[in-house]
């Protein structure tokens, strides 16, 4: 408790943030956050600072009141993603939200198996004094980066396939109700032999999709055999090699279903290496319905997710607090990922 502390305030001295701080065991910012009444301070902590304001009779002067918010204005956002086009637009969904707030972006990409990549993201965050972080997938999904960011005290939003935290600390994208409609819709078109190309192990995304898949499947009574059951990269080479592959057994898939839209135009191509008419020969499916979807022949259907809105609601989110909003109460729709019929699945023969 603050009266053990072997170093208290002399007498007649006039009590600081700075004894407040040493006393209560926190950082200054800590303190500032406290007087300031800031969302982001544990409870405990609060308390504990609170009940040392208390006994030392401290009284904060307006120089210490903006110690708080002496952040830049700067929103990081910290991705390991390998799809160009997903990224773009996630990016300018959070512009979206940011426009007229006084408060800019600086995206910062990473490699999630990289051996640096706690320091990177700690000197990234601390250059830049970050106003707070968004973080898609799969960043969003590493335990470890989120401690880092609480013990740096750095607010964070992260948008993730399912719940990972808090409602005030997530956007949740519900992959799996997307990645069962392209199960039912190619079952639904009279296909039995259906093959699966998933993404990274490593991406969350990968399994939530994979399972709402072949759950989806399950239901239908159609088997997912392992030879139709492969992973790729979440990239368009990746979806090439898994095309041959799927496309050279004995048995070949008459529909094929991919777990992003670079994955699946790469079936595509592997397709036509091999002298396939699509769609005739082969029904294709991607996920996140990423503009190229539209522009590709045959037009490629895939489950739409809002790319845009995410990033911007990840934003607003992050903001709220600054515009006095509590982020766990900010009406936000759910989000429903969506199948977009197009022209690249017909009825099996």
């Amino acid at each position: 408790m603050a009266h053990d502390d072997p170093r208290p305030v002399k007498p007649g001295k006039r009590a600081t943030i700075n004894d407040v701080a040493r006393i209560a065991e926190v950082s200054k910012k800590t303190v500032s956050r406290v007087i300031n009444q800031s969302p982001f301070v544990r409870e405990d902590t609060r308390e504990r600072v609170n009940a040392v304001i208390k006994e030392l009779g401290f009284t904060p002067d307006p120089q210490a009141r903006g110690l708080a918010f002496r952040r830049s204005f700067l929103v990081g956002m910290i991705y390991d993603n390998p799809s160009p086009t997903y990224v773009v637009n996630m990016q300018q969904g959070v512009l979206d939200a940011l426009k007229g707030s006084g408060l800019e972006l600086v995206v910062h990409p990473c490699l999630r198996t990289s051996p640096t990549l706690l320091e990177d993201i700690r000197g990234f965050v601390e250059r830049q004094r970050l106003f707070g972080v968004i973080m898609p997938p799969s960043m969003s999904e590493d335990e470890n980066v989120i401690a880092l960011l609480k013990e740096l005290d750095t607010p964070y939003v992260r948008i993730a396939s399912v719940a990972l935290d808090e409602p005030q600390s997530m956007v949740v994208t519900n992959d799996w109700i997307g990645a069962a409609e392209a199960a039912y819709h190619l079952a639904d078109l009279g296909h039995r032999k259906i093959a699966l190309v998933r993404g990274l192990d490593l991406f969350r995304s990968s399994q939530t999709r994979g399972k709402g898949f072949s759950d989806a499947l399950a239901e239908r009574g159609i088997p997912l055999p392992p030879e139709y059951d492969i992973h790729g990269a979440y990239t368009f080479e990746s979806g090439i090699e898994a095309g041959h592959q799927l496309l050279s057994l004995p048995e070949p898939p008459t529909a094929i279903f991919t777990l992003n839209d670079d994955m699946a135009i790469g079936v595509m191509q592997a397709a036509r290496d091999r002298g396939l008419e699509l769609p005739r020969d082969l029904s294709i499916v991607g996920f996140d319905d990423l503009p190229m979807a539209a522009r590709v022949w045959p037009n490629l259907s895939s489950v739409r997710l809002p790319i845009r809105d995410m990033g911007r609601m990840a934003a607003e989110k992050l903001l709220a607090p600054m515009r006095g909003i509590d982020p766990a109460q900010l009406e936000q729709p759910e989000i429903r990922p969506a199948l977009i019929v197009r022209k690249s699945a017909v009825p099996a023969d």
